[in-house]
């Protein structure tokens, strides 16, 4: 699908692969994530139910503006966010926004934070896929921060299969925009593009980190439940378009 803004279609910003997304999916009051939903957006709900999900993955074979960037290509991300939509020309954009997103690099919070205004920091990382080189049984994504590490650790059992029409997964999966508050007090909106995913539910999840340190008080009460659903996404090829202010 090729999105339009303007007249004009966007230019891509990065072209990668982000694959093996460990999805932690956590109903939330509204309240809790209002006072950040970018301008001329409002919260997207599921049934009449907000979430918030911390999201593991593979950054691969990244590029920048088709330029891939010396040690800069394959990385890890975690990050916290949840849902919003806009209602535009074409119809209702339903899409993400951050609240916080951790990679290893400097170089790449720079650019996010510089291009986008996006939340990001830098902190040392690590996975683990089980087995390693195929589609893994077993995933934990880690960072350090707080003075010791912190992960996520998902298993699964079976075949990933298509999402399923109406499903909590598909809402969490089937978001191809993203919106990022500005410093102005404006919106960034940004067209993410992939094809559609399969997943697969976890057998078991599970999260250890420093919530209150990382995301603040509310978000960290409300991560120290377990979460309302936990699924491996497959994902795939991806691009990212430069963003316009709305």
């Amino acid at each position: 699908m090729e999105a339009k803004m303007n007249g004009k279609s966007p230019k891509v910003f990065i072209s990668a692969e982000w694959r093996w997304l460990a999805m932690l999916n956590y109903e939330v009051a509204p309240e809790i994530v209002a006072p950040f939903v970018p301008a001329g957006t409002e919260l997207d709900f599921w049934n009449g139910k907000t979430f918030v999900s911390l999201v593991g993955f593979m950054f691969l074979k990244t590029r920048v503006k088709g330029l891939p960037i010396p040690f800069h290509q394959n990385f890890e991300e975690v990050n916290l966010r949840f849902y919003v939509r806009r209602k535009a020309d074409d119809g209702w954009r339903r899409g993400v926004t951050f609240i916080k997103e951790i990679v290893p690099r400097p170089a790449i919070a720079l650019v996010a934070r510089k291009f986008y205004n996006e939340k990001y920091i830098a902190l040392p990382m690590s996975h683990r896929l089980e087995p390693s080189g195929e589609k893994p049984k077993s995933i934990r994504y880690s960072w350090q921060f707080g003075g010791r590490e912190n992960f996520i650790h998902l298993k699964t059992e079976g075949a990933s299969d298509p999402l399923a029409a109406g499903s909590l997964t598909e809402f969490i999966a089937e978001h191809y925009w993203g919106y990022a508050r500005q410093r102005d007090g404006s919106t960034m909106e940004y067209r993410v593009e992939h094809p559609r995913w399969n997943a697969i539910a976890a057998a078991s999840a599970k999260l250890d980190c420093d919530a209150s340190g990382l995301y603040g008080a509310a978000f960290a009460k409300l991560l120290s439940r377990p979460p309302a659903s936990a699924f491996l996404a497959d994902g795939s090829a991806v691009t990212v378009s430069n963003g316009v202010k709305i």
